[in-house]
């Protein structure tokens, strides 16, 4: 049995000399093709993610089971750019902390590095930087990269002062050797720290150093710094100023697009300046004219603001735009016109949220194919070292032919690697599988948050429509202004896991409002919250309890002969948890789900299951935070919900 083990790692062994003897000729073909294919790959990242990917694929795969470290190392940091590109992040880090077991280089680790802080991973930024900082000799460019990179790690942890201790010494070494373009980064990033302190003459003081260099280049450049200034003179109420600066920035954003027509490559520069549009400055100056109540100034702006946004599908800018006229009329006193530019400002929401149900399918199919991708560039990375595992054993059996006394000692060393690979292996699939799935758990949510039941919209603008034709101008106002502070509170809170449950309280008392205004010969409402409750502690979902308060009112209440009473009461449970029970004496479910159509048991039953959902999820995600329990009170005389919220 010896022999034939032996005969088979001669023959292995032969195998892996004939390959090591291939031409140098067709080894240079090799890494010809392999940089080619790095080359097409960044060709098409800012183009198509999938050719880019499948380039750098074909790149690892070129070099063959015994790929080049340094090579490999090449392909696994564009692949970690490309990621960071389209902002996946954990699949960067991932792909450059692989190069850097590969080969160790300083453009990887800066890489990295940066990475690492645009994920908001401060600490690891700084942890993998720090031994840059001991390094001699190293490009200019690249210092300044890591004295900048450093700095944005501290400014991520709030150490102002480190912040702009590398900062500074960053824009030392950027005077030094004339890097321009990092000068400006450097002054306007020293001007952000200052402004996060509260320090507003230094802040003021770099900005003005930033602007004037920023001016002496790319003009797009100088567009991007004069709306960051803007913004620091809007913080600090100095709109006049503000609309001065964003006045210039519409200036010169026109002659840029008119530039574009004639240069292309304008133009794509133009679209990736961090979103300087047109329509968001013009939105942005109305802003600060409404702030010092001059509305009809702010009127034109917000005008030009919907049509460049209606011109370039800009729903956002469109969206906020048109709610803002509509409270610009209302403070004006135009209530025709505020409510017509308030029902466009709904047909936009309408639209937007079909927009975002795509784009939410569109991102499930685009991490789907880019787990595909990278999992077909695991399989080449794991075939490569199993094939160098082997080479490797092949070389160490010849040498046991002549050391047979160390044989049992490497087999068993052998054997631990190998357990220690598959460990690995199992940790790094394992890992991957996790990422995944809250990737998944957060794009379901998303999904279940944005389903909102159109009903109440379509009601409640009913409801403004009667008192407008009843000639009762002071309960359509009053009515229209309360539903658009609920409208506007449930969008600002629509992207948000957890609000705070004094904010949910609000929402909810100002939701059983309206709906007492409309039937205030149904029912009346008590909302009570225990004086003991730390209502700041905890945070509840967004708008989780406004579907059974609903149901308790359309389904319960709203069919009982005579006035019912709608409970809800707030108290502490122990500790760590607290209860929110919703009481209704209405006529119970069994008498309400007799009474339903075919069709509003089907539109109930979805609107059940996606708060289902939605708990399940957030319960998953967050290690059981929230339980509801609803039970039917004696004799079927109304319904109890029973919410119970624990801290994290």
């Amino acid at each position: 049995m010896k022999n034939y083990c032996f005969i088979g790692v001669f023959l292995f062994f032969g195998l892996v000399t004939a390959f090591a003897q291939v031409p140098e000729k067709r080894a240079n073909r090799e890494v010809s093709k392999h940089q080619s294919y790095l080359d097409s790959a960044a060709f098409y990242k800012r183009k198509d993610i999938g050719k880019s990917i499948d380039f750098i694929t074909r790149s690892i795969a070129e070099l063959g089971k015994e790929a080049n470290k340094k090579d490999l190392a090449t392909s696994l940091s564009a692949l970690g750019e490309v990621y960071q590109y389209y902002e996946q992040y954990d699949l960067a880090i991932t792909n450059y902390i692989d190069a850097l077991e590969a080969n160790k280089s300083t453009r990887t680790t800066l890489l990295l590095g940066k990475v690492y802080v645009l994920n908001k991973a401060f600490a690891a930024a700084e942890k993998v930087l720090a031994p840059l900082l001991e390094v001699e000799g190293m490009v200019p460019y690249q210092r300044t990269e890591l004295y900048e990179i450093m700095g944005d790690a501290y400014t991520g942890m709030n150490q102002i002062e480190k912040a702009v201790s590398f900062y500074s010494e960053g824009l030392k070494v950027a005077k030094k050797n004339q890097i321009a373009p990092k000068m400006a980064d450097l002054n306007s990033k020293i001007g952000d720290a200052y402004a996060s302190n509260d320090r507003s003459l230094e802040a003021e003081a770099f900005y003005g150093n930033s602007l004037k260099l920023a001016n002496s280049q790319a003009p797009q450049r100088a567009v991007q710094e004069k709306e960051k200034i803007a913004d620091f003179y809007n913080q600090k109420s100095r709109y006049q100023d503000e609309i001065e600066l964003r006045k210039k920035s519409l200036t010169e954003l026109d002659g840029l697009k008119k530039l574009s027509k004639a240069e292309p490559s304008v133009a794509t520069k133009i679209a990736t300046s961090d979103s300087i549009t047109s329509q968001r400055i013009n939105y942005k100056i109305a802003n600060a004219y409404i702030a010092q109540d001059k509305y009809d100034q702010a009127i034109p702006y917000l005008r030009q603001s919907i049509e460049e946004a209606d011109s370039d599908d800009d729903l956002v800018v469109q969206k906020d735009a048109t709610r803002k006229l509509s409270e610009v009329y209302r403070y004006k006193g135009d209530y025709s016109k505020a409510l017509e530019t308030y029902q466009a400002y709904v047909a936009v929401v309408d639209t937007l949220y079909v927009r975002k149900e795509q784009e939410i399918s569109r991102a499930a199919r685009f991490n789907r194919e880019i787990s595909s991708k990278q999992s077909r560039i695991s399989g080449l990375e794991q075939e490569r070292e199993l094939f160098q595992s082997k080479y490797d054993l092949a070389l160490t059996e010849q040498q046991l032919i002549h050391e047979t006394n160390k044989r049992q000692r490497w087999v068993i060393y052998s054997l631990i690697c190998g357990l220690i690979l598959m460990g690995l292996a199992a940790f790094f699939f394992y890992r991957s599988n996790q990422q995944q799935q809250l990737a998944n758990n957060l794009l379901a949510l998303k999904s279940l948050r944005s389903q909102m039941n159109p009903h109440f919209i379509f009601n409640a603008l009913n409801s403004v429509n009667n008192y407008i034709a009843k000639n009762d101008e002071r309960s359509a106002n009053r009515y229209l202004s309360e539903f658009s502070t609920l409208m506007r509170t449930v969008l600002e809170n629509s992207e948000e896991d957890f609000i705070p449950l004094s904010k949910e309280l609000s929402l909810l008392e100002l939701y059983t409002k309206l709906e007492h205004t409309r039937f205030p010969d149904k029912f009346d409402y008590k909302i009570t919250v225990d004086e003991k409750v730390p209502v700041a502690d905890f945070q509840i979902p967004p708008m989780l309890l406004q579907p059974y308060v609903e149901n308790a009112i359309w389904h319960g209440l709203r069919y009982k002969e005579e006035k019912g009473i709608l409970k809800i009461d707030v108290k502490q449970k122990d500790a760590k948890s607290l209860e929110i029970t919703i009481i209704d004496n209405g006529i119970g479910r069994a008498k309400s789900a007799e009474l339903k159509t075919k069709n509003q048991r089907k539109q109930k039953s979805k609107g059940m299951g996606n708060i289902k959902k939605r708990i399940a999820i957030l319960n998953d995600m967050y290690k059981n935070k929230i339980d509801v329990d609803i039970s039917d009170l004696a004799n079927g005389t109304g319904t109890k919900v029973v919410f119970t919220l624990n801290k994290t």
